[in-house]
């Protein structure tokens, strides 16, 4: 039998549902991680798109036009469409386990763990979408004859600068939560291991998720993070994947539209110093908004007593 050439994979962004190329045209190498944990010291994997900050604000211009759909279905349809996402990565599992050995380091049994728990968790905030309302939301008591509601509503569209050193599993903890709320999402991948997040792009587009709630881009972290932080049209701010220097940074440009920020946090203090941990729920409500509504009550007979 004769040798036959290898079919490389192209990995380009995930945007409105399609996979584009950098609108700059350009790449840069991804090579795979030692089992010591050395960034570029191992074989070369990909030419990843090196994203521009065209391609930024393609993707919030993507992700506002999905927004008011998926905002606007029923917290039990989207429940089902991340559990659909979970069941499309069980069946790419393979796939995954190997882009995660080599993003991270990770020997094949560890690499496998880290997919099992990003599946897992996809699964768990799945469940979550129905329910965070009943723990955030609820009736107040009023001292007068009206009706008090409060209720979560999606902020709108996030930035968010996923982990650097948690390629999948981390990943797949800051981008579940923010879309299973309502909220829609532009994703900035972690720089030196791109490639399980533009794979999971190509999962995202082959579910039921509609095109726009989730975009990815790859590249350098800084470069495509300023125009999102100071975008008039992004309404709030994930920064778990920036250093301290450059969250600074972003914060500030942030505070231009008010938008909300969910800082980062020093080693230690959180789950992002162990992604494996009980990710609780302070990610499903970091990114949500509380509407009250009053409404008077209604007197019923001559008795005055009222519902």
């Amino acid at each position: 039998m004769s040798d036959r050439l290898t079919v490389l994979k192209t990995y380009k962004l995930y945007v409105g549902g399609k996979f584009p190329r950098s609108e700059s045209g350009r790449v840069y190498e991804v090579t795979a991680k030692t089992s010591a944990g050395a960034a570029g010291k191992g074989k070369w994997l990909a030419n990843a798109p090196q994203s521009s900050r065209k391609d930024a604000r393609d993707a919030v211009v993507a992700a506002r036009k999905a927004f008011g759909g998926w905002s606007g279905a029923t917290a039990y349809n989207r429940g089902q469409v991340l559990y659909r996402v979970a069941e499309m990565l069980e069946g790419r599992k393979d796939q995954f386990v190997r882009e995660v050995a080599d993003a991270e380091g990770l020997s094949k049994s560890k690499a496998s763990a880290a997919v099992d728990a990003a599946i897992d968790r996809w699964v768990w905030y799945a469940g979550w979408t129905d329910k965070i309302g009943q723990v955030v939301g609820g009736a107040n008591p009023v001292a007068g004859p009206f009706f008090n509601l409060s209720t979560p509503e999606p902020t709108g569209v996030v930035a968010v600068l996923a982990p650097q050193e948690s390629s999948f599993l981390g990943l797949v903890s800051v981008i579940a939560p923010v879309i299973a709320t309502g909220n829609t999402a532009v994703v900035v991948a972690s720089a030196d291991s791109p490639l399980p997040a533009l794979s999971l792009g190509e999962v995202l587009a082959t579910s039921d998720l509609p095109g726009g709630v989730v975009n990815i881009l790859s590249g350098r972290t800084a470069e495509i993070a300023a125009p999102l932080a100071s975008h008039q049209d992004v309404n709030a701010i994930d920064l778990t994947g920036a250093d301290a220097a450059l969250a600074k940074e972003l914060e500030i440009a942030a505070a231009d539209n008010l938008k909300r920020v969910l800082r980062r946090q020093p080693a230690g203090e959180d789950s992002t110093s162990d992604w494996t941990a009980d990710p609780g729920t302070h990610r499903l409500t970091a990114f949500l908004e509380t509407k009250t509504v009053w409404h008077p009550t209604g007197a019923l007979g001559v008795s005055g007593s009222s519902y």
